[in-house]
């Protein structure tokens, strides 16, 4: 079966994020105030062949902590599993 896999990557909240304090007070800039903060992370969306939803959210966690993720500094979360009829990401 094919599974689309979402994982999400964020600093851990003891790191500094230099882009996302950018990003907060650029928005203040353009006018948008009150944001008390932005974390800025990456998103992969992965496309893998699994027998099932829970070995698709092994593998991708496997994947995250070993390459998509630095452990040291950032955190990696699976945040959607589904099952996918096509090839390719949705």
């Amino acid at each position: 079966m094919l599974f689309t896999v979402t994982v999400e990557v964020m600093p851990k909240a003891s790191v500094a994020d230099p882009e996302g304090a950018t990003i907060a007070r650029s928005l203040d800039t353009l006018g948008f105030p009150g944001i008390a903060q932005v974390r800025a992370g990456k998103v992969y969306q992965l496309s893998l062949e699994a027998p099932s939803e829970d070995v698709a959210r092994s593998t991708a966690q496997d994947m995250a902590s070993k390459l998509l993720a630095n452990p040291v500094i950032e955190s990696a979360a699976i945040t959607a599993v589904a099952r996918t009829d096509t090839a390719g990401i949705r």
